[in-house]
């Protein structure tokens, strides 16, 4: 068996249209589709949103209509970011708390800080410098 690539992470809130304000706003998320299905009979309604990169990894929102609750901590998401600081900045300016403020990490070329989302689920975002910033593709 062969793997293309990584196509996509979803994450499953509480409340849709909250969360998909939260993503757009701090990260530049581009909505790409909404889709409302099934899943072995359970109805759900999720956001797909464009890759960040060409031939990236979709982000993806899902809702399980018949459930209120999310898990908060099922998950981490990571972010690649210009500035960690600003980011960090934004998410809380959206309703996001901060989880770790950034601070460098300079054996591996990198500034990281966490947040949580209005829901709870944990956000790394990552500022690539020094060493690893050489490294990168692009």
């Amino acid at each position: 068996m062969t793997v293309a690539h990584f196509g996509f992470t979803k994450l499953v809130v509480h409340d849709l249209d909250r969360q998909a304000g939260f993503y757009g706003t701090v990260f530049g998320l581009t909505e790409m589709a909404r889709v409302s299905a099934a899943v072995n009979e359970r109805a759900i309604d999720e956001i797909i949103y464009q890759p960040t990169a060409t031939g990236g990894a979709t982000f993806v929102l899902w809702k399980w209509r018949d459930r209120d609750d999310a898990p908060g901590d099922g998950v981490i998401l990571g972010f690649q970011v210009e500035s960690a600081d600003a980011t960090v900045a934004g998410a809380i300016a959206a309703g996001g708390t901060i989880v770790e403020t950034p601070r460098d990490q300079p054996d591996y070329g990198v500034r990281v800080g966490f947040v949580a989302d209005p829901e709870g689920n944990l956000i790394e975002i990552v500022q690539i410098t020094g060493a690893w910033a050489a490294q990168q593709p692009g």
